[in-house]
């Protein structure tokens, strides 16, 4: 774990919730122990997000070197029918999970067109 998350995570209060006082203890504490579990999940997701750019970023650098062009229409529909699939199996609204692959996609063209740039800019020297 990084400093910067050790940080973070020492100045978050998992108990924080303006519902502390209105409800009762019980149904807090049951509040308190599901909102745990999700802080995990979220922490597991943006972990596997960083793991994905990382690879990302390689095909970035192999585009580049190669001269390919920073986006895959074919691989991004099949990836986004792939999606749509794996939502469906899991009981997740498809929609939903093509409009955060779509986001996810955005973001990783944008990533390979900047790399696309420095490498040509290195190449030029």
């Amino acid at each position: 774990m990084s400093e910067t998350t050790q940080h973070h995570d020492s100045e978050y209060d998992p108990a924080a919730s303006s519902l502390q006082g209105q409800v009762d203890p019980e149904l807090m504490q049951e509040l308190l122990h599901i909102r745990s579990s999700i802080d995990n999940i979220d922490a597991a997701l943006l972990n596997m997000l960083a793991e994905r750019f990382k690879c990302t970023q390689r095909v970035g650098w192999l585009k580049a070197r190669h001269q390919l062009p920073a986006s895959d229409p074919g691989r991004e529909t099949a990836q986004i029918a792939r999606l749509h699939r794996l939502a469906e199996e899991a009981h997740l609204d498809p929609v939903f999970a093509e409009k955060f692959l779509n986001f996810i996609i955005d973001e990783v063209i944008r990533h390979h067109e900047a790399i696309s740039e420095t490498h040509a800019a290195e190449s030029n020297r």
